[in-house]
C-alpha cells in the first residue's frame, strides 16, 4: 500500500503562484510515474502533469510554460510549481503515483484562484 500526502493548496489571486508537494510512503518500491491530476466542479478529472523515473515529463497544453513538475526520488516526493495562475486553474489537485501499472491516489488539495 502506498500512502500519499499532499500539501500546498490554498487561495491565491490570478497571476500568483503556488507550490504543491506530495510525499509517498509505505510500499514505495516499484513506483515509476508520479504526477498530478485535477478536477474542477462539474468536470472530469484531467491530467495536469506527470514525470517518470528518468525525468521525462508530460504536461497538458493549458499549463505548459506556467507549471513545472519535479520529483525528489530520495524523498519520494513530487512537486508542482504553479505560476501565472488563472481562475480556470481552480480545482482539487490530486497526486498520483503509478506502481506496476496501478495508480495510487492522494486525497486531494484544493487550489482556488480568484480573479
Amino acid at each position: 500500500q502506498v500512502q500519499l500526502v499532499e500539501s500546498g493548496g490554498g487561495l491565491v489571486q490570478a497571476g500568483g503562484s503556488l507550490r504543491l508537494s506530495c510525499a509517498a510512503s509505505g510500499s514505495i518500491s516499484g513506483i515509476n510515474v508520479m504526477g498530478w491530476y485535477r478536477q474542477a466542479p462539474g468536470k472530469q478529472r484531467e491530467l495536469v502533469a506527470r514525470i517518470d523515473t528518468g525525468g521525462g515529463t508530460v504536461y497538458r497544453d493549458s499549463v505548459k510554460g506556467r507549471f513545472t513538475i519535479s520529483r525528489d526520488n530520495a524523498r519520494n516526493t513530487v512537486y508542482l510549481q504553479m505560476n501565472s495562475l488563472k481562475p480556470e486553474d481552480t480545482a482539487v489537485y490530486y497526486c498520483y503515483v503509478q506502481k506496476y501499472g496501478i495508480d495510487n491516489w492522494g486525497k486531494g488539495t484544493l487550489v482556488t484562484v480568484s480573479s
